[in-house]
């Protein structure tokens, strides 16, 4: 009697923290009949779509771009499940959500554009990652959320969900979370199943990708609950969400005030040198040198183990850059010390050719390590760019740059002192290796833009 009692509370505890899939009662019909593809059209390139055993099975072909099968209708809110499967990691796909068709395009041929729930079984494993298909590329590279990179199994079907609900899109394959983006564009637009590109590779012909048991929700929408250690990328600037606020996140710049800040070599806000009043953190030019205008400027707070996200825009020839274990405790005439990530413009400003193998670059470990970032997932000079900076308790630091890990490092190691000892910072004694500082934002200057500037104590 007693192992029947406990058997059925594990299952009622079970029950309680499963959300069930979309049942054929909650769902709106027509989004996929089984049988037929009534209420879908192919868009963009000649990929092959057909029905077999229930399933919608799309087929590679040569000379082809992306090529799309879309629903006839647009959709605005939605929950999304299915199950697809493809046959060959060599493979690509992904499923549109409020897509659009631009018909104008690639010389009349067209071409889909909108958010992208990623199907990638390629050995970087972005699978459930969210792409922004023909305008934005990458918006949630799955090295936001490593500990997913595994969900997707090549061969075989993998269960996918995906809430599109307000600005907020989330994904899942096989029951884990993997992405999580609250966007201002697209309140609505089309569904779509993607077959990818291959070129003139005739050794990837004729791969397939299956999608069945297709279910669509449009009414009463019920989110699933979301993990809070789950990174969101926001691009509202200078807001969090709700499920933000609840992991533990804080705003570090309120987007009207100087509120929480203070220049290094002051107890003020520093006069001059810097606008805070219109949404950005601006540093006016001066005269391209270190502290040569307002200074620099650091939080009121200290931060030892934590997760710092901010947005960054350059100007032409832009130094800047973002420092963190700043004690202020060391003299220099220049500006503050501390670990910095490096914010720069490589193309014009000649430090990104100075140092040691690259280490001055965009989002490297000014002085200390390179970081690898393919020019692919750097936005141009004007356009908003996102940082990232983890340190973890264990004194374990990473770096992204968009959503992509650029460079890791220990920090205190000795692979780190050794880094230290050829560097400029020989001269400070135990450089990096504080028990906590403050975050700095660098006046080099040049004219640079901060928003969404927010940290997460771990």
């Amino acid at each position: 009697m007693k192992k029947l009692t406990l058997i059925a509370a594990i299952l009622l505890a079970f029950a309680a923290f499963t959300v069930p899939s979309i049942s054929h009662a909650q769902s709106t019909p027509g989004l996929f009949d089984g049988k037929t593809l009534k209420g879908w059209k192919r868009l963009a390139g000649t990929a092959d779509y057909k029905v077999e055993n229930g399933a919608i099975v799309g087929t590679t072909v040569i000379n082809s771009g992306n090529t799309f099968l879309v629903t006839e209708k647009e959709y605005g809110d939605f929950i999304l499940e299915m199950d697809t499967k493809i046959e060959s990691p060599m493979s690509n796909s992904g499923v549109q959500t409020r897509s659009h068709f631009d018909s104008n395009a690639n010389n009349g041929r067209g071409k889909v554009y909108g958010r992208q729930f990623e199907i990638d079984p390629s050995p970087r494993k972005w699978s459930g990652g969210i792409y922004d298909e023909g305008r934005r590329d990458w918006l949630y590279p799955v090295d936001l959320n490593a500990k997913a990179k595994d969900a997707f199994k090549v061969g075989v079907y993998n269960h996918i969900r995906m809430e599109c609900i307000g600005n907020e899109m989330r994904t899942w394959i096989n029951g884990i979370a993997v992405a999580d983006v609250i966007d201002t564009v697209d309140s609505r637009g089309f569904i779509g199943l993607q077959v990818h590109g291959i070129g003139d590779k005739a050794e990837l012909a004729g791969k397939k990708i299956y999608f069945k048991n297709l279910r669509i929700q449009t009414k009463n929408l019920n989110p699933k609950p979301f993990p809070k250690d789950v990174y969101t990328l926001n691009y509202t600037p200078n807001i969090l969400s709700d499920n933000e606020t609840a992991s533990g996140w804080k705003l570090l710049y309120d987007g009207h005030t100087s509120n929480g800040w203070r220049g290094a070599t002051l107890k003020t806000f520093p006069p001059k040198g810097w606008l805070y009043a219109d949404g950005t953190m601006h540093i006016l030019a001066s005269e391209g040198k270190e502290e040569s205008g307002g200074g620099d400027i650091v939080t009121d707070s200290l931060y030892s183990a934590f997760d710092l996200s901010f947005e960054f825009k350059i100007t032409p020839g832009t130094n800047s850059g973002v420092k963190y274990f700043v004690t202020l405790s060391e003299v220099t005439k220049g500006s503050a010390i501390g670990l910095e990530y490096q914010v720069l413009d490589d193309k014009l400003h000649p430090d990104a050719k100075l140092g040691r193998n690259g280490d001055r670059t965009l989002a490297s470990l000014y002085d200390l390590i390179p970081s690898n970032n393919p020019e692919r997932f750097i936005r141009p000079v004007g356009a908003w760019n996102t940082g990232r900076i983890i340190v973890y308790p264990n004194n374990h630091v990473e770096h992204y740059l968009n959503g992509i890990k650029v460079l890791e490092y220990e920090r205190g190691s000795k692979e780190f002192r050794d880094l230290v000892a050829i560097s400029k910072f020989v001269i400070w004694k135990n450089f990096g290796e504080a028990k906590e500082g403050h975050i700095l934002l660098q006046d080099h200057g040049n004219e640079a833009f901060f928003r969404s500037i927010k940290v997460k104590r771990l």
